[in-house]
């Protein structure tokens, strides 16, 4: 039996160091994405205090920066994500209903 191929959601989050915001905006994202996009989801951090040249590809102007790379169209959503709704919204994610 062949199994399904499931598009894996490639999600980047842009901080600048360790801080309260960046912290609680990558614990969000974490538990949304395991919530409802459980097993099909990569999150690459990137701290633009040791690469601050990566901000220009995905034209970063504010940290925490979430860009959904794939599937496509690129999405950004700036903050510390605390608002689910919004950020399943921001990035086309249909809730899973319990």
């Amino acid at each position: 039996m062949k199994k399904e191929v499931v598009a894996e959601w490639q999600l980047l989050l842009y901080i600048a160091g360790q801080t309260p915001k960046s912290i609680k905006a990558l614990e969000n994202i974490k538990k949304y994405a395991e919530i409802h996009l459980k097993g099909i989801y990569s999150i690459e951090i990137i701290d633009l205090l040791k690469s601050p040249q990566l901000a220009e590809g995905d034209q970063i102007l504010a940290v925490p920066t979430l860009v959904r790379k794939f599937p496509e169209p690129i999405r950004k959503i700036i903050g510390d994500l605390s608002n689910e709704e919004r950020v399943l919204v921001g990035l086309n994610i249909k809730p899973i209903i319990a």
